[in-house]
């Protein structure tokens, strides 16, 4: 019993509040810190949302020289540098794995409009 409440505070205390609010469909752009040897560098990743699971580990695909490219990430480890949201778009399902065997145009998301009151 002692254990878990260590652990669940470590994991608390770990945990990023600066995460925005992503949905499926959203095109992201997510800045991820690598360490190579001795050296670190900013990697720069943005594709579509196509899962979530759990609200912490995100599934992005890019197309990139005509192959499709999936990395899956979790949103809070601390390699995770910067996260922002460049669109959102309107789906209807909970994951966008019908995107994988689509190519061109037929792969693209229309835009959510979001109405601003002025």
């Amino acid at each position: 019993m002692i254990i878990e409440k260590v652990l669940s505070k470590i994991v608390y205390s770990q945990n990023k509040s600066n995460i925005p609010l992503i949905n499926i469909g959203d095109i992201i752009n997510i800045k991820i810190l690598i360490k190579e040897g001795n050296k670190e560098r900013l990697q720069q990743c943005e594709g579509v949302v196509i899962s979530k699971k759990n609200g912490n580990l995100v599934t992005i695909r890019r197309i990139f020289q005509s192959i499709g490219i999936e990395y899956v990430f979790p949103l809070s480890t601390p390699h995770v540098v910067s996260l922002s949201i460049k669109r959102n778009s309107k789906v209807r399902r909970s994951k966008l794995f019908y995107l994988r065997g689509r190519i061109g145009k037929s792969a693209q998301l229309k835009n959510k409009l979001s109405l601003v009151v002025i």
